[in-house]
């Protein structure tokens, strides 16, 4: 029991031990007015994102722009709060995806062993050989760009990390005290697993979940700038950079600027992960 993480806690308790790490505090106000821009767009954005003025293209920060145009004449600032949307939906999709897909598959194997724990781990193995990104950019190229693809894409190339360390977790806890004592009281195979398996590897799939939200964004950023992701000329980060590329040594607020949204959010994951570990890994600190 020693090598596996304490159940998730709940309620005020947790959001006051949250406050108490700084930098989850930093982190978790990033992410907060990040996700409230995203979703109140319409009313702070100052344009429509799509409005293309060719008579104020490429100009630079002014009063009427604050962070400039693009060169559709687009306003910098409107595309920036309405590119959040397509990135955070994406790393939703998949979020809701991959850690479920891999929890599942490492508890699964964790706890049955012999030829499924071998057969799935061996399929783990497999998915891991590859390198992600290429991985997933081969999907999208069969699937086609979307925002709904380039989610799936990343998720079924990003699950095995957690399969493998759930699989160890559930593989400590088959032999322990703990399950031997919910079983000789009556409970069944489907409720051990879910009702006191789960909670118990669950804290470390989140602090790994929270340490990689990072990385899925710079993937989702990478999938736009390669012209994988949402289709123009709906406003996404990854494309915004692509798009300031070509003119980067004269006006190169064009793709700095998200850039600088990409940096700042994954920063803020990052800091609000490294708050979560404080709080839920025991073995820290």
């Amino acid at each position: 029991m020693s090598a596996v993480s304490q159940p998730v806690q709940t309620g005020p308790t947790f959001l006051r031990q949250l406050l108490r790490s700084p930098s989850a505090t930093a982190g978790l106000a990033v992410v907060t007015i990040i996700l409230l821009a995203a979703l109140f767009a319409p009313l702070i954005a100052p344009y429509d994102p799509t409005l293309q003025e060719t008579s104020s293209r490429l100009m630079p920060a002014s009063a009427a722009h604050w962070l400039g145009t693009d060169a559709f004449g687009r306003d910098i600032l409107s595309r920036l709060i309405y590119g959040a949307r397509p990135t955070l939906l994406l790393v939703l999709v998949v979020v809701l995806v991959m850690a479920p897909l891999g929890i599942t598959v490492g508890i699964l194997a964790g706890f049955w062993g012999g030829f499924a724990e071998r057969a799935l781990m061996r399929l783990t193995d497999i998915v891991m050989s590859f390198p992600r990104l290429l991985l997933a950019f081969a999907f999208v190229a069969i699937m086609g760009p979307g925002l709904i693809n380039g989610a799936l894409a990343l998720a079924l190339t990003s699950w095995p990390a957690y399969a493998r360390q759930a699989r160890v977790e559930t593989a400590a806890l088959r032999r322990s005290d703990y399950l031997a004592a919910a079983e000789m009281v009556g409970i069944t195979k489907l409720r051990l697993l879910w009702g006191h398996i789960l909670p118990l590897i669950l804290p470390s799939a989140i602090i790994r979940l929270a340490l990689d939200l990072s990385g899925i964004i710079l993937a989702a950023a990478g999938l736009g700038f390669l012209g994988l992701g949402v289709r123009p000329p709906t406003a996404e980060w990854g494309s915004m950079v692509a798009d300031g590329t070509q003119v980067i040594f004269d006006q190169w607020w064009v793709a700095a600027t998200p850039g600088v949204a990409i940096l700042v959010t994954s920063l803020g994951f990052n800091l609000l992960a490294d708050g979560l570990r404080d709080i839920l890994d025991p073995r820290h600190g």
